[in-house]
């Protein structure tokens, strides 16, 4: 990695260099910091890690400085989905994609080659050529998934997650209420919008429902499909309860 990077970096300096655009060293200082990075940066990230360095580089310096770095095809900028743009190495001639956790903010990167060439299966069925791609799969990771409870109320599911309802809570007007717009012990419910803010929009069957996040609380609901005798079924032996979303 030490021998990729310094061919990289001298790269980097010949192709800059015939730009004349001056502050050449400061720019190595930049780049060399962020190839010794394997991380998903922010701009933030990198000027902290320049500060405690010893360099007092103003953000738009530096911001340039990756914005090259991107131009010219050694560093490639994503945003995710609820996440500052961040900044990653481009090394030639091989691709991953991403896992990203909506809890913690986690990404996860990983690659399948069975999943590479279904993909150009796929395209060359229908006579489509790919010039590039990208996936990036929203959930959980493994430790926000073992800290979460088996049970929770309907304002803390996720995204894009399906749950089923377990109980209906609260007094007997609100659960009457509850109750006449169709949520009932045993529904599968499909979070399609929970921001953390306003009302929650979900899918029950083929229709879509607000909800006010003070009636969210009374509807408690499970990450597992609830079996005929009452108990769960857990994500690893039920079905996933998690949903992936592909960027195309």
């Amino acid at each position: 990695m030490f021998k990729e990077n310094t061919h990289e970096k001298k790269n980097f300096k010949s192709l800059i260099e015939s730009d004349e655009i001056g502050r050449i060293e400061d720019r190595l200082n930049v780049i060399d910091l962020f190839l010794k990075t394997e991380e998903h940066i922010t701009l933030e990230d990198l000027i902290s890690l320049l500060k405690s360095k010893g360099y007092e580089y103003d953000q738009e310096f530096v911001k340039l400085c990756l914005n090259r770095w991107v131009e010219l095809g050694f560093a490639q900028k994503t945003t995710f989905e609820g996440q500052p743009p961040r900044y990653e190495h481009r090394h030639l001639g091989k691709h991953h994609d991403h896992m990203i956790c909506t809890k913690c903010g986690r990404i996860m990167e990983f690659k399948n080659d069975e999943l590479e060439m279904l993909q150009e299966k796929i395209a060359a069925r229908a006579g489509f050529h790919i010039l590039q791609h990208k996936m990036e799969i929203y959930g959980l990771c493994s430790r926000c998934l073992a800290a979460r409870s088996d049970l929770m109320p309907l304002s803390s599911a996720k995204t894009g997650e399906e749950v089923y309802i377990k109980e209906v809570v609260g007094g007997g007007n609100a659960k009457a209420r509850l109750i006449s717009m169709g949520f009932s012990p045993g529904d599968r419910l499909e979070i399609i919008n929970n921001d953390g803010e306003g009302r929650l929009i979900v899918g029950r069957g083929s229709s879509r429902l607000a909800l006010g996040r003070g009636m969210a609380e009374k509807i408690i609901v499970s990450m597992g499909r609830q079996r005929a005798g009452g108990d769960l079924m857990s994500p690893q032996k039920g079905r996933p309860v998690w949903r992936f979303f592909q960027d195309r």
